[in-house]
């Protein structure tokens, strides 16, 4: 009886034993609430990690050359955006000029209101001033990018949660990655843009309709974007896919565009107002890439800057990147998308400092390098997304501050 005893007593600690090992079940719905959080929030983490090592190497790097880091990231079109946002088109201050060091009354317009309009917005904030609105719309507008993104990695074909936050790192680690951080107006087109493409891979026409439009306020890029929203929704049609969904997503896809160059065409009496004074101010129009190729050649041959040649070697590399996601069957709107950007920008004979910049809006061409750095080990996808941003750090901080002129 003793050792039957002794045996029953082992058995129930035993259970004691496990019954403290097992999780309740309020430590299970802990450990899934922290799971669901952890997903919620990467994408935002890991976009504002990126940009704060940005910031950081630019506080480092700003009184090496004298700059003020502010003043750097209110800098060359900043100024102009800060100014519409204060005063709008009609009292911006007198001494931003164009490229010329001219300024005319319809000068101004060569900027598109969509950002300035949101800063403003912010700017009636009490306590908010116009710069911290900039700001604070530019930070708010990457973050909603970096789910737009994030989401685009899901849904594309191979895509995964993985590729989404590789997409998220790759493009805020961006060699012209600084923009996202300044009063330029990249972040909220590209938020805009990101969206609109995941309502074009949901085959959501409306919201895709919607943020093709809003970006047309905010980027004369929206053309790329109207393009392959347009094109996504007429195949749609021709299909008879989703009913009369696509035929409103197509016909919203190119309201904000046409309807702010209609506006300026007004104002100066030009049917072509935006593009001629664009000509006038900045000697910015399309020439099919005659510009560019000069450009190219002369720096490969004669290299005069650390700026200019990175710059050729980041447009060769997203035509090689073009080619990749052609290859490697890349959803077609996303692809036509960033070929799209990738031609504007090298058809353009505007200045060249601002060519890696322009980049900026082609994401989709780095879907190709996010899907494949998914399915690397986690050490290797994490080194090199690392030193990706670690370079992304530098040459934004020295674009801004060793680099004198205009980007």
């Amino acid at each position: 009886m003793g050792s039957e005893h002794g045996a029953g007593d082992g058995a129930e600690d035993g259970a004691e034993d496990g019954a403290e090992r097992a999780p309740s079940a309020r430590d299970r719905l802990r450990v899934a609430a922290g799971h669901r959080a952890v997903v919620l929030l990467a994408p935002a983490a890991l976009y504002l990690a990126v940009r704060e090592l940005g910031l950081l190497v630019l506080q480092l790097m700003a009184p090496r050359w004298d700059k003020d880091v502010t003043a750097a990231l209110t800098s060359w079109d900043g100024q102009w955006f800060l100014g519409i946002a204060q005063g709008g088109y009609d009292e911006v201050p007198p001494w931003l000029v164009d490229a010329f060091g001219r300024r005319g009354g319809e000068t101004p317009l060569a900027f598109f209101p969509g950002y300035p309009g949101l800063v403003r917005w912010v700017d009636v904030l009490p306590g908010v001033g116009p710069v911290e609105a900039a700001f604070v719309v530019s930070l708010l507008s990457g973050v909603v990018c970096a789910y737009g993104l994030r989401r685009l990695g899901e849904r594309v074909a191979g895509g995964s949660r993985r590729a989404g936050l590789a997409l998220v790192v790759l493009f805020a680690a961006s060699p012209m990655a600084v923009v996202l951080s300044m009063t330029y107006s990249e972040a909220t087109f590209c938020a805009l843009a990101a969206w609109s493409l995941v309502g074009v891979v949901e085959r959501r026409w409306v919201l895709a309709g919607v943020c093709c439009a809003a970006a047309g306020l905010v980027r004369p890029t929206a053309a790329a974007l109207v393009l392959a929203v347009g094109l996504a929704a007429l195949v749609a049609v021709l299909r008879r896919r989703d009913g009369v969904w696509p035929w409103v997503g197509g016909a919203l896809a190119p309201l904000g565009l046409l309807g702010y160059l209609g506006y300026v065409a007004l104002r100066t009496g030009e049917w072509d107002g935006w593009f001629a004074l664009q000509q006038r101010g900045w000697d910015s129009r399309f020439d099919g890439g005659a510009a560019t190729w000069k450009f190219t050649l002369l720096v490969l041959g004669e290299p005069r800057s650390v700026l200019e040649l990175v710059t050729v070697w980041l447009l060769l590399g997203a035509v090689v990147l073009a080619v990749v996601g052609w290859r490697r069957r890349l959803e077609w709107p996303l692809l036509v998308y960033g070929v799209a950007v990738l031609v504007m920008d090298l058809g353009s004979n505007g200045l060249m400092n601002s060519k890696a910049r322009l980049l900026l809006p082609a994401f989709t061409l780095l879907l190709p390098v996010a899907l494949g750095l998914a399915r690397r080990r986690t050490g290797t996808a994490v080194a090199v997304l690392a030193g990706v941003a670690v370079f992304s750090a530098w040459f934004g901080a020295y674009a801004i501050t060793a680099w004198q002129y205009a980007i």
